[in-house]
């Protein structure tokens, strides 16, 4: 880091690196935001100062997803995982049949349909899928025309599988998790009823979830939703319904401008591509040295899984591979503890440059131990 600390590149699934500049800003505000004699920290949520972070994140959001003006803009607490109950409750309501569509293809989007199904009756749309590695072909998902909504992931963070493109669902509201894909691209909006993402992946840190709904969604939350979920109670207070989660949020504001300045999300997904494509183009051209589960399709740009030696992963050489890695001062990149090997996340705050060092010992490991 410019500051002088230790040098590290940080390829943490989330909470993930933070640019340096949003933590210097952070850094030099901590005790006295804007002359104010206090922390954002010690900050009352109802005060005009932080009324106006708020509002100035929400209007950043709005600029940077084009977001039209009939959706709400909310920030809650509980996380990804909270809007997998937070979601059923609001909009499973929409139809009596108290029904919804689920689009399976990793281990989140599998949670969320195991938690949607405590509050109606859940539809997987496609066969079930041996293994987490790709999307089922849209012509194989049979669509229920009585569901509420119909919800995906657009990125699963453990498996590396990312949605290339936005499901055709004949009319049913679409709901989609982009926890870890969220302004890492354009997104048109209005394809979708909802949208959330756990800010702690590239808007952000730990803390705070967003929620873009469709107004004409909210008023259906089902009478056991807790009122802290409630979208309508918490869109009609301006997220201040209670104390929102509010170091984050300003934390997230910093970020989204920082993305502004970097050239939107238009050049978030040009720096995903590059990215990406450095660690693809070593796992594609290591003659099976590296090796990726996820097809080619619908590879992720985010989170980059793969094995060394062989499919399932030699545990030694994986070992090592970490070690050298650490060594490198690079961290954060053991895969997630149910599919094991290496993952690389290379979130918005992740440049380039660090990518092509990753490829870089890529390329020198494999060398060192190919016979």
């Amino acid at each position: 880091m410019e500051n002088g600390t230790k040098q590290v590149i940080n390829f943490g699934p989330g909470p993930s690196k933070l640019p340096l500049p949003v933590l210097l800003q952070a850094q030099k505000e901590l005790l006295d935001y804007k002359e104010l004699g206090i922390s954002v920290l010690e900050m009352s949520h109802r005060s005009s100062d932080f009324i106006k972070i708020i509002n100035t994140t929400e209007n950043d959001l709005r600029e940077l997803l084009n977001i039209p003006e009939n959706y709400k803009v909310i920030f809650l607490q509980g996380g990804g995982t909270g809007q997998f109950s937070a979601v059923p409750l609001n909009l499973i309501g929409l139809k009596e049949e108290r029904c919804a569509d689920y689009v399976v293809t990793g281990s989140w989007s599998a949670n969320a349909a195991k938690e949607a199904a405590k509050y109606g009756k859940v539809n997987i749309v496609h066969p079930k899928l041996d293994s987490y590695t790709t999307i089922p072909n849209p012509s194989s998902w049979n669509l229920n025309p009585n569901a509420s909504y119909v919800y995906y992931c657009a990125n699963e963070t453990v498996h590396g599988v990312e949605f290339p493109f936005v499901p055709d669902t004949q009319g049913t509201v679409l709901v989609c998790d982009m926890s870890s894909s969220f302004l890492s691209k354009p997104v048109e909006v209005s394809k979708f009823g909802m949208i959330f993402a756990g800010a702690q992946k590239n808007v952000g840190c730990a803390g705070v979830t967003v929620v873009i709904i469709r107004e004409d969604l909210l008023g259906f939350a089902l009478k056991e939703c807790p009122i802290v979920f409630d979208y309508k109670v918490q869109g009609s207070s301006n997220s201040l319904y209670n104390t929102p989660p509010c170091y984050s949020i300003y934390i997230m504001g910093l970020v989204l401008q920082w993305i502004k300045n970097c050239g939107g999300a238009q050049a978030m997904e040009q720096n995903s591509i590059a990215k990406s494509k450095l660690i693809y183009d070593v796992i594609d051209g290591s003659n099976g040295f590296y090796v990726c589960p996820s097809a080619s399709t619908c590879r992720s740009r985010m989170n980059i899984p793969f094995h060394i030696g062989n499919a399932n992963g030699d545990s030694v050489l994986e070992n090592k591979f970490l070690d050298k890695a650490a060594k490198c001062n690079m961290i954060s990149l053991k895969g997630h503890r149910s599919v094991g090997g290496i993952r690389a996340s290379l979130y918005n705050a992740v440049t380039v440059e660090e990518a092509q060092k990753l490829a870089e010992l890529m390329i020198n490991f494999m060398k060192e131990h190919l016979v």
